[in-house]
């Protein structure tokens, strides 16, 4: 592991203290690249504008035409966070507008697969919609949109994912309207929306269209911003970059979240999660809320999910939310032993091999499908190498086809990878998705073989010595005068995320004392800066020497009333041995 301290520079820490920006905060919004002043500014006048996103405005023509028309409207969702809060957002927001018949379908995750295919078209036309709405998916749904469209349904695809690449060139459906920040043509800035801001888009474009046909007015329209929370959702769980436009939709979110401003669905999932709504963090969406959501769609049904978010009856909220704890605490189990098992793969291809292969394949036949990437991200933490980790999804006419999610480090695409690997091994990938962190991808059993080879062998390629070695940014030494609990809650009310990470120390620190809690945490005893502070490292048991580097983040701990600041360890930058 190399600790790494990012570079403020000086001019944008100088700018930011002058706008009134307190000096820590400053210096931590000059490392992740924020330069001006205004970019901290979180109000909804600064969203960046629909109609730059390409389709918006079609999208807003097409939705007017079919309400003003009493048309039936069916949106196609996801299984995963972002495609249940896009979902929700799309029904909750188009009934606002005026839509009286909106319904839902959700693809099974086993049955179905990826996206709009043909079958889900056919049960979308027999459900009696007359429009087909994709939210979080559809943009390389080409045999479903088409399949839709020769049933007569109008399609608009509504994606944040990358367009596919066939031949080398992108291809798009044949949609009668996409919006997707990602297809060609788009100026939209916020390449990194999540699929719940396209849609939250979508409608903002929609009731600007109403407003101009004369059915409301500026002061009549309905408030859209209720819908903030959800969106605020999705995105943190989606892991999309929190650029400035993100950042501004989820902060706008967890504002109206800490004024117990949301739906009852929600509400009641911070209940079940035991967290406090009044003191919402990013921490408590990414991970109490967005894996309770996401349980649903991998080992059960995302109705479940969804259903949650549409409810305004408390009680069937909670009785839903409850119900999601229960699935979210199945899954952790089967993770659990899932992880045991990849891990003892993952473990023994290092052992076995001349030297540390440059990516990890795993496939169990008992491993359950809704946790391969759960899987696959845990197994890239600990060996820090892209991985895929396989399922067994049954027979079909490829014969016995496994799915696979894959997570990938710094410097590897995995979405490009696969397309590499597709390109010199054709027929091995039936079917592949996803962006340069994540990614998913359908073979059949017969061909895993090829697949981990083909992987292994651009991995080779593309990556060396300074890629695969762990490294840690982090915020330099941590002043002993911040080390304040009223600076700490400061921290925790701000906007981290993905691509605009939580504020991380370094500093070599005196280790007092050390001991196991649980048998599997290092409960410690620090001096920092030659004062006494607790610390813990969750999930570590090796030993620390007397001295050593650390980075850490900081949090409150409250012992007989008193609040006091601990250190929770991230890593260690341990001596080479000798």
């Amino acid at each position: 592991m190399k600790i790494i301290v990012r570079d403020a520079p000086p001019r944008a820490v100088w700018a930011l203290e002058q706008a009134g920006i307190h000096p820590l905060l400053a210096q931590l919004y000059a490392a992740r690249g924020v330069q001006d002043p205004l970019e901290l500014d979180a109000a909804l006048a600064r969203l960046l504008p629909p109609a730059s996103m390409k389709g918006t405005l079609d999208a807003a023509q097409l939705l007017s035409d079919a309400i003003c028309d009493d048309k039936k409207l069916c949106i196609v969702a996801d299984y995963d966070c972002d495609g249940a809060t896009a979902c929700a957002v799309g029904v909750r927001g188009l009934r606002l507008l005026g839509a009286r018949h909106v319904d839902y379908i959700v693809p099974d995750r086993v049955q179905d697969g990826y996206g709009l295919t043909p079958p889900i078209s056919g049960r979308v036309k027999a459900s009696g919609a007359d429009v087909l709405i994709t939210v979080d998916n559809g943009i390389a749904s080409f045999d479903g949109v088409a399949a839709a469209r020769a049933l007569g349904l109008q399609v608009l695809v509504t994606d944040h994912h990358l367009p596919a690449l066939r031949a080398g060139q992108i291809e798009l459906p044949d949609a009668d309207v996409i919006v997707n920040p990602n297809q060609p043509g788009c100026t939209f800035q916020s390449k990194s929306i999540a699929g719940v801001g396209v849609m939250f888009y979508v409608l903002l474009a929609l009731r600007a269209e109403l407003r101009q046909r004369g059915l409301f007015t500026a002061q009549s329209q309905p408030k859209l911003d209720a819908l903030l929370p959800l969106v605020a959702l999705g995105t943190v769980a989606d892991v999309v970059k929190l650029d400035t436009n993100n950042r501004r939709l989820v902060a706008q979110g967890l504002k109206r979240v800490r004024a117990l401003a949301m739906p009852a669905g929600l509400a009641a999932l911070f209940t079940a999660a035991s967290r406090e709504a009044k003191t919402a963090t990013t921490f408590d969406f990414g991970f109490a809320l967005g894996p309770r959501i996401n349980a649903a769609g991998r080992l059960s049904d995302m109705t479940l999910g969804i259903e949650c978010l549409l409810s305004d009856d408390a009680g069937r909220a909670q009785e839903l939310a409850k119900a999601l704890d229960a699935i979210n605490r199945e899954r952790r189990d089967i993770e659990g032993n899932m992880r045991e098992q990849a891990l003892a793969v993952a473990e023994s291809l290092f052992e076995e091999a001349a030297e540390a292969p440059p990516a990890i394949c795993v496939f169990d036949p008992d491993f359950h499908e809704g946790v391969v990437g759960i899987v696959a991200s845990r197994i890239k933490d600990k060996f820090h190498r892209p991985t895929f980790v396989f399922a067994s999804s049954g027979a079909t006419g490829h014969g016995h086809e496994l799915k696979g999610s894959g997570r990938s480090i710094p410097g590897f695409h995995l979405r490009d990878a696969l397309d590499l690997v597709a390109k010199r091994h054709p027929g091995v990938l039936l079917r592949f998705g996803g962006h340069a962190m994540a990614a998913g991808c359908t073979i059949a059993e017969e061909h895993f073989e090829t697949f981990e080879q083909g992987l292994a062998q651009v991995a080779q390629e593309w990556l060396d010595a300074a890629t695969l070695t762990r490294r840690l940014d982090t915020d330099g030494a941590l002043k002993p005068e911040y080390r304040r609990p009223d600076l700490v809650d400061t921290l925790h009310h701000e906007v981290w995320g993905q691509g605009f990470a939580a504020p991380t120390f370094s500093e070599e620190l005196e280790v007092v004392s050390q001991r196991l809690v649980a048998e599997k945490h290092l409960s410690l005893k620090l001096k920092h800066r030659g004062e006494p502070v607790d610390g813990i490292w969750f999930g570590h048991t090796e030993p620390l020497p007397a001295r050593v580097k650390l980075a850490f983040r900081l949090d409150v701990d409250s012992w007989r009333g008193e609040r006091r600041v601990r250190f929770l360890v991230e890593a260690a930058e341990l001596p080479a041995p000798t």
